[in-house]
């Protein structure tokens, strides 16, 4: 399917073309067909070359402009419609100019009404003021909609546009605009809107800007019920868990967490300047006039309405540089980085400026200055440079975030992280850094606490810590971070004391020193560790301590001596006490060199019994 909206002045017979080519009445109200004018969108389709041709018709009266703009929002082409009696005229002109401000690269002119006048000056008018437009040098036809001749041209050229039209993105993440909500007795809340991009299903879970969840209870796609529709095309969905009324114009359908909400956004203006200087804008002062795109001065002061898609939010405009600006809206909008908005002024009937989204999630501006940092950080719309400027804001992101924000897959990817380069470069040498600095005030701690290093570094996920500490070659055991060739020299006053304790066990290998020995010595705990750290002692148990190869000569004496043994015997042998020789034996039976019999008694597994 290809979506395509009309454009063009009041009673210059858009609806009339679409009766004739689609034999439907896109006019839906009885006002409407009373009154001879589009108030609301219509909507009418058609097949065309074995392709289907769906219309979304706008109102072409000036009051109804933000209803035509709920319209073309969506769609990526334009019928544009200009009387051959009549010529240009104020709506067609605000319509280009919508055209122009969301970027609308595909288009079609019609010069209707052909039987009344020539329509080589309307046609030719129409196409010299459209070739200034993102529209460019369009095709015409002329047309009658009143006899039907030219009709069959229109249907050839409109099927000519229909294929040049980019293929959709059907993968994508889908976020409906909605153009129309309703009420259906005993079937509840229906919307419509055009679907541009990704593909909806019959039992799909969607979530509104809010973060309520509906879902998707069927699916109709130009009057028929499938239980599939893929971008582009015109749907309508009835949904499952909404309140009568929750939904109007202007809101979106987003597929869960695929979406960021906003209410400040930088953007980059677009400004026509040959429109500015018509329409006396040149008189005011702006903060750069380069390119045409300068921002008045007085633009805080306007009361300003954000066009996208089908919503119509009002916007408070701080200028950032000579195109750049921040906008501030009355509500959240799903938007991502790269898409296309305007900014229409309500009160003097034009719209003010394109808008090109650079950022949903900007800085805040604090100090001095931070305004123009601002305007320098955004003066490219490429979208990996602008990817770069947030990775170096926030050093880690996950790429989940970076797509919910529209920016492109960017940094080093860490798993599901996305780090900034220098930033992650720096990070081997700083962790280094900061363990010797713990070791240096911490010299008998066995090593520097991960969640204290992560926290100096600034990682929000520990996954991340495992990385640097490879790149940084430092090991990591039982939570604590160390060098792997980390010095194991002892401070002064503990390596004394070990030296007293490692005489006393020359002599006795087993006699271990009691509490009072070690308190004597100034060991506690915590030295006590460093040394086994530092291999100068070995733990045999809590408070029980040898010296580093006591276990080897244990196991050594254990073999010579008749088997099976008691500990009794194990203790004469070893010149030891029971609270030593009864963890040792523990020890070597742990660690397989003995073997515990049913009777008590031990025997050692180098005897075979």
């Amino acid at each position: 399917m290809r979506v395509i909206a009309t454009a063009g002045h009041v009673d210059h017979g858009k609806s009339t073309l679409l009766r004739r080519l689609t034999g439907m009445e896109p006019d839906r109200w009885e006002e409407e067909r009373r009154r001879g004018l589009t108030i609301d969108l219509g909507f009418a389709w058609t097949e065309l070359d074995r392709d289907t041709l769906a219309f979304v018709d706008v109102p072409g009266h000036e009051r109804f402009v933000p209803n035509m703009l709920a319209g073309v929002g969506p769609v990526p082409a334009a019928l544009f419609v200009v009387a051959a009696d009549e010529g240009w005229m104020p709506q067609s002109e605000e319509h280009l100019a919508a055209l122009h401000a969301l970027g609308v690269r595909h288009g079609l002119l019609a010069i209707s009404k052909s039987d009344r006048a020539d329509p080589d000056h309307a046609a030719q008018q129409a196409r010299a003021r459209i070739a200034r437009s993102s529209l460019g040098d369009v095709p015409w036809v002329a047309v009658s909609g009143t006899t039907g001749d030219g009709l069959p041209e229109l249907r050839t050229a409109l099927a000519t546009l229909a294929r040049s039209l980019p293929s959709p993105d059907t993968d994508a993440d889908v976020r409906l605009w909605v153009d129309r909500a309703f009420t259906v007795r005993g079937a509840g809340t229906v919307v419509t809107g055009t679907l541009a991009a990704g593909t909806l299903r019959t039992g799909d879970a969607l979530a509104l800007p809010s973060g309520e969840r509906v879902r998707v209870r069927s699916l109709q796609s130009l009057g028929h019920d499938v239980t599939c529709a893929a971008a582009v095309a015109r749907v309508a969905l009835n949904l499952r868990g909404v309140e009568p009324g929750t939904i109007r114009r202007g809101d979106a359908l987003l597929r869960p967490d695929a979406w960021l909400t906003t209410s400040v956004l930088d953007v980059r203006l677009r400004r026509d300047s040959e429109d500015a200087s018509a329409r006396g804008d040149g008189q005011a002062g702006t903060t750069s006039d380069r390119d045409g795109r300068g921002i008045p001065d007085n633009l805080r002061a306007r009361h300003l309405m954000l066009h996208a898609g089908s919503a119509a939010v009002p916007a408070r405009v701080r200028p950032l540089g000579p195109d750049t600006a921040r906008l501030t809206l009355d509500r959240l909008l799903p938007l991502r980085t790269g898409d296309v908005c305007l900014l229409r002024d309500p009160g003097e009937h034009r719209i003010h400026a394109g808008v090109d989204v650079l950022d949903v999630d900007p800085p805040a501006l604090g100090r001095r200055g931070s305004a123009r940092r601002r305007a320098a950080e955004l003066n490219s719309n490429d979208p990996g440079e602008l990817a770069g400027h947030y990775l170096r804001r926030h050093g880690f992101v996950r790429a989940g975030h970076l797509r919910m924000r529209g920016l492109p897959d960017a940094g080093v990817e860490i798993g599901d992280w996305r780090a900034d380069p220098d930033r992650w470069a720096e990070l081997p040498k700083q962790a280094r850094e900061r363990v010797r600095a713990w070791r240096a005030a911490n010299p008998l701690a066995a090593g520097m606490p991960s969640g204290e290093l992560r926290r100096e570094l600034g990682l929000p996920d520990g996954s991340l810590l495992d990385h640097v500490l490879v790149a940084a070659e430092l090991t990591q055991a039982d939570g604590l971070v160390r060098e792997r060739a980390a010095d194991t020299g002892l401070p002064e006053h503990v390596d004394l004391a070990v030296r007293t304790l490692e005489t006393q066990l020359a002599e006795a290998p087993f006699r271990a020193p009691d509490a009072d020995k070690l308190r004597a010595l100034g060991l506690g705990h915590r030295e006590l560790a460093a040394a086994v750290r530092a291999g100068r002692l070995s733990r045999i148990a809590e408070g029980v301590v040898l010296g580093p190869d006591a276990v080897a000569e244990a196991a050594r004496a254990l073999a010579d001596m008749p088997q099976p043994f008691t500990v009794s015997q194990v203790r004469k042998a070893l010149t030891t006490t029971r609270r030593v020789a009864v963890p040792l034996l523990e020890l070597l039976d742990a660690e397989g060199v003995t073997r515990l019999r049913p009777d008590g008694t031990r025997v050692h597994r180098a005897d075979g019994r």
